[in-house]
C-alpha cells in the first residue's frame, strides 16, 4: 500500500520521548504527523516494571510539562482523569511508580491516533516531493495486515532509544538461563527453579533486580551472588546542585565543546546516570540486615572490584570466571542462571542501512549531530532527521534523562515549524558551567 499523503513529520519509534513529541505536536493544528512503532502497543522497560521501583526523575518530567505545563497530556491531568489526585496529594512524594508512569504513557498514547503500533519501519530513502522539495520515504511492514506500506515526509525523527547492552562474548550464551535486566520480569520464574543466580552490574537495574531475586530466594534458598567491576556499590549522584547538569544549560556547554574533552568528560561523570538510587540502596540494606538477625546470614554475595571474565555451561548450569582487579586474582563460580545489568547502548538502525553513506559520522563512528538535534547529512537542501536519545556524544549525560525529554521536543518542533511553538527557556540553573564575561575588575583607590 502507498499513501499518498506527504506528512510534515515522522517519527519512527514510540519510546517517551517520541511520544511525548506525538503530545505535543497534538496541539499544534498546523503539523501533520505520523508515528510508527514495530511493538503492537506502548510500554516502558516491560521486564523492569518491577513492585515497589519508582521513576529516577520527580514526576514533572512526564512528556510535556517542561514544554507546556497547560497541556492536557500532563501527569497532573492523567491523575484527575483517573481521580487520583488527592491520593498522590496525600502521598508526597516526587518520585512516581514506575508502573504508573507506564500507565500514564499508555493512557496519552491511546488518545493520539497518529501513533500506529505493530508498524514496523523497514527502509528510509531520500525522496522528490511533489509539488517541489526534498523529503524520506518510509518503507514500513504492517503486521496486523501482514502487508507493507510506505509514507513520505518532509522531515523524520528517529526515537527508537537504546538496545541492551552485553558484552559480547557473553551474546553466545544468551537465551532462557542467561539474559538481560531488560527481561527480568519475563523469565523471574526460571530463578525460583535454581540452585544458584548471579547478578553483574551495579547501576540501578541491577540493583533493582538482585532486591527482587533476594526476596526470592528468602523463600526458594538458592544461592544469590552480585558482581560488578566497579569500585562498589556506589550510590548515584543526586545532590540539588549535581542534578543541574541535567538542564539545557549545561546540554549548551557540552556541546560546545571540542569532542575529545566531551569524551573525556563522559568517562568520569559515570555516577551522575549509572549508579544506583539511595533509596534503592538503603532498601538493600535494610533488607540484608534484617536477614542477618541473629548471624543467621542468608548465601547471599556482594562482591565489588570484580569483573566476569568468562562463561561456559557445564551441562547442568554454568561456570563463570572472575577477575578481582585489586586482589589480582582469579576464581570461577558455578551458577544456573545469569542475570547482566550492564546497561544499554546507542545502535544504528537498521532503517537507515539504505542511507549509510548519506549521513556524516565522527572518527568514533557516531552520528555528527547539530546543537539543534539534527542528522548531518551530504543530502543537501534535504528534510532534516532529529535523533531523540541518541546523542550522548554530542550534548552530554542529560540524553537519555526524562526531564530533559520535553526541552529536546519544543526545540525540534520550533525547527519544524519554522517558528517558536513552545519557548525554550534559558538560565535555568545557577551555576556557571562555562566562564562568564564578568568585565575587569575594579582596583580600589588609595
Amino acid at each position: 500500500m502507498n499513501n499518498n499523503e506527504i506528512y510534515d513529520v515522522i517519527g519512527i519509534g514510540l519510546g517517551p520521548f517520541n511520544l511525548g513529541l506525538a503530545a505535543l505536536l497534538d496541539e499544534v493544528p498546523d503539523m501533520k504527523a505520523l508515528f510508527l512503532e514495530k511493538k503492537s502497543e506502548f510500554n516502558w522497560h516491560k521486564g523492569m516494571l518491577i513492585d515497589g521501583t519508582t521513576l529516577q526523575v520527580p514526576f514533572f518530567a512526564d512528556l510535556v510539562s517542561m514544554a507546556d505545563v497547560r497541556s492536557k497530556y500532563s501527569f497532573l491531568n492523567y491523575l484527575q482523569a483517573h481521580n487520583r489526585l488527592y491520593h498522590f496529594y496525600f502521598l508526597e512524594k516526587f518520585h512516581i511508580p514506575r508502573k504508573e508512569y507506564n500507565h500514564y504513557c499508555r493512557w496519552v498514547s491511546e488518545q493520539l491516533p497518529q501513533c500506529k503500533y505493530g508498524m514496523e519501519a523497514e527502509r528510509v530513502v531520500p525522496v522528490k516531493l511533489e509539488g517541489g522539495g526534498n523529503g524520506y520515504e518510509v518503507s514500513v511492514w504492517n503486521d496486523g495486515t501482514h502487508t507493507e506500506e510506505r509514507f513520505v515526509t518532509r522531515h523524520l525523527v528517529m526515537g527508537i532509544g537504546s538496545v541492551s547492552s552485553v558484552p559480547e562474548h557473553f551474546k553466545e550464551h544468551l537465551g532462557s538461563s542467561v539474559f538481560h535486566s531488560s527481561e527480568y520480569l519475563e523469565k523471574k520464574e526460571i530463578c525460583k527453579e535454581a540452585r544458584s543466580v548471579t547478578v553483574i552490574g551495579s547501576g540501578q537495574s541491577a540493583a533493582e533486580v538482585f532486591l527482587d531475586v533476594a526476596k526470592e530466594q528468602e523463600e526458594s534458598g538458592f544461592t544469590l551472588n552480585w558482581f560488578t567491576r566497579s569500585k562498589g556499590f556506589f550510590p548515584m549522584e543526586y545532590s540539588k546542585l549535581g542534578l543541574e547538569y541535567f538542564s539545557p544549560d549545561y546540554t549548551d556547554f557540552f556541546y560546545s565543546l571540542p569532542q575529545e574533552k566531551k569524551d573525556a568528560l563522559l568517562k568520569n561523570q559515570d555516577l551522575l546516570y549509572k549508579g544506583i538510587s539511595a533509596d534503592t540502596s538503603a532498601e538493600i540494606y535494610d533488607y540484608l540486615y534484617e536477614r542477618s538477625i541473629g548471624s543467621d546470614y542468608p548465601p547471599i554475595s556482594l562482591q565489588a572490584m570484580t569483573e566476569i571474565t568468562g562463561l561456559e555451561s557445564t551441562g547442568s548450569g554454568f561456570s563463570l570466571s572472575g577477575y578481582h582487579q585489586v586482589k589480582e586474582e582469579g576464581f570461577t563460580q558455578d551458577t544456573d542462571v545469569v542475570i547482566f545489568g550492564t546497561g544499554y547502548k546507542s545502535a544504528i538502525p537498521s532503517f537507515l542501512s539504505a542511507m549509510k553513506d548519506d549521513l556524516a559520522y565522527d572518527q568514533a563512528g557516531r552520528f555528527k549531530i547539530t546543537k539543534d538535534y539534527r542528522l548531518e547529512t551530504y543530502l543537501g537542501d534535504a528534510g532534516s532527521i532529529f535523533i531523540q536519545n541518541g546523542e550522548m556524544h554530542t550534548h552530554g549525560v542529560g540524553a537519555p534523562d526524562l526531564g530533559l525529554g520535553a526541552h529536546r521536543n519544543a526545540v525540534i518542533i520550533n525547527q519544524l515549524a519554522g517558528r517558536e511553538v513552545y519557548p525554550v527557556q534559558t538560565k535555568n540553573v545557577f551555576q556557571t558551567f562555562g566562564v562568564e564575561n564578568r568585565g575587569a575588575a575594579s582596583v580600589p583607590s588609595m
